[in-house]
């Protein structure tokens, strides 16, 4: 509630309609079914603007996720070999592995052991060393590698920057093993900013009957495969 006896108004369209008495203001944003809403609580006398103030966080709602949105996460992604792989296969894994390192993702590289193999683990070792040598312009190997069960893996780092959401990927088939680790607009008085939107002072003065307006749930991650 604002306790300041009278403030500057803006109505919705952005229009100054000067300073009166608080709860006149208050009466003429209930008469238009919106609500007073401080946007310059240290002005003199404070600026207060007509909004409706549930679509208003809709709206900053849904620019923040769009914002998320193309702000993309480095992920994490895995190439499986086994210590028999062919030499066309291990170029394909190769291959693909530059295409996700230049994306900027993260890459777990892992060997699968079958029956005796795994009394070889050499094997693992050397052919580790020779995939991370294949792929050292595009990535660096942040541990040496370590056995787990059947497993033997490392993980790399990119030396790419990661690209943006909406850049265009690469063509190419999917991996083996491919994982995932991972108000409306209103113009404003000359001279007068409203503040950001996450300000506490940018809160509703009075409320008008109007229904709420649903905040959609956040869409799921996407993950590889």
């Amino acid at each position: 509630m604002i306790r300041i006896p009278q403030v500057r108004v803006i109505d919705e369209e952005g229009n100054q309609l000067g300073v009166m008495p608080t709860p006149r203001a208050l009466e003429i944003a209930q008469e238009r079914g919106l609500d007073l809403v401080e946007v310059a609580p240290m002005a003199s006398p404070p600026v207060t603007r007509f909004l409706d103030f549930g679509q208003y966080k809709y709206e900053l709602t849904k620019r923040e996720k769009e914002a998320k949105r193309r702000q993309r996460s480095v992920t994490f992604k895995e190439v499986r070999l086994s210590p028999k792989i062919g030499i066309g296969d291990f170029e394909t894994k190769v291959h693909r592995a530059i295409e996700f390192l230049e994306e900027g993702d993260r890459i777990k590289v892992t060997v699968r052991f079958r029956g005796r193999e795994l009394t070889h683990p050499e094997l693992g070792r050397n052919l580790l060393a020779k995939f991370t040598e294949q792929v050292k312009d595009h990535g660096v190997a942040e541990r040496t590698p370590v056995l787990e069960g059947k497993s033997m893996f490392i993980t790399m780092a990119s030396t790419h920057k990661p690209k943006g959401q909406d850049a265009p990927a690469k063509p190419g088939r999917p991996a083996d093993g491919e994982a995932s680790g991972h108000g409306p607009s209103e113009g404003d008085a000359p001279g007068i900013q409203p503040p950001a939107a996450t300000s506490p002072a940018l809160q509703p003065a009075a409320r008008s009957a109007s229904k709420p307006v649903a905040i959609p749930a956040p869409e799921p991650a996407t993950t590889g495969e």
